[in-house]
């Protein structure tokens, strides 16, 4: 059975579907529980070379990927296999072809519950020391991961907002927590009172949904910086919050324009597994 919302109960539960479905390249330092291993550097990271799940640099910096084929069904267990086995793993080797294991504690058990600080980056050389320790292969997949980079931002004034540059334009994607229905009936609210925007030449295009949540996604134009977006996207959060808040406080059915608004974007959803 797939556990729908595998980083639920986690205070960064957005920005680890963020790495998992959007981001192409980023790492994010982890805390073990466990005080035996409080002199072990892990990382949380997008991929790895040849999609490995986990990796252990040849100086002992241990790299955990979210962006890995299930295996049991539940992310976050698959995760906490992975860093249970690097714990055990030699330096300079990979973590790879784990079997499903069902059994195995889940992530959250591992892994201090604090808001990850997420670095985005515009390459992959964080996956070896130096050039010099390089091997043909890897320097081929390297260069081959670098090349494909989409230019990628993480907002500072909101949380798990990630701009991005694809071609001549450029997209916000915004990974949000809140309870789905009760997120869908905001946003089309605002969408109805044309206050879903992040400014001129902006437009809300849909929504992934991915690992439970909403990943919404805004059309930008392709001049427009993640700096330029900072001060759009915190209002835009005032007024979501606001929203949410007062459909909680005086629910009622959402009328023609915000049910029109609600089915647009339900139409243009996407689920990424």
């Amino acid at each position: 059975m797939v556990t729908l919302r595998p980083f639920a109960g986690r205070v960064d539960e957005a920005d680890w579907v963020a790495l998992r479905e959007v981001v192409p390249s980023a790492v994010a330092p982890l805390k073990l529980k466990d005080p035996a291993y409080a002199d072990r550097s892990v990382f949380l990271t997008t991929v790895l070379p040849a999609g490995w799940p986990g990796l252990v640099r040849s100086d002992g910096v241990i790299y955990v990927a979210l962006q890995t084929p299930r295996r049991c069904g539940d992310l976050a267990r698959d995760l906490g296999q992975v860093v249970n086995l690097a714990l055990e793993t030699e330096p300079g080797n990979a973590v790879q072809g784990l079997p499903a294991a069902p059994d195995a504690p889940r992530v959250h058990d591992l892994v201090a519950d604090e808001a990850i600080d997420v670095a985005v980056l515009d390459n992959f050389a964080f996956w070896v020391e130096s050039m010099a320790d390089e091997t043909g292969a890897l320097r081929t997949a390297l260069e081959s991961a670098n090349a494909s980079i989409v230019p990628t931002a993480r907002l500072a004034s909101v949380e798990a907002a990630y701009w991005c540059r694809i071609k001549e334009r450029a997209h916000l994607r915004w990974a949000m927590a809140q309870d789905e229905d009760v997120l869908l009936d905001a946003l089309a609210r605002l969408a109805a009172t044309r206050s879903l925007g992040l400014g001129e030449g902006t437009k809300c295009i849909g929504a992934f949904r991915a690992c439970g949540l909403l990943i919404p996604v805004w059309d930008l134009p392709g001049d427009l910086t993640a700096g330029e977006l900072e001060r759009p996207a915190a209002e835009l959060a005032a007024r979501l919050e606001e929203t949410l808040a007062d459909l909680v406080a005086h629910p009622r059915k959402p009328n023609a324009d915000e049910q029109r608004a609600r089915s647009g974007l339900l139409s243009r959803q996407l689920t990424l597994n």
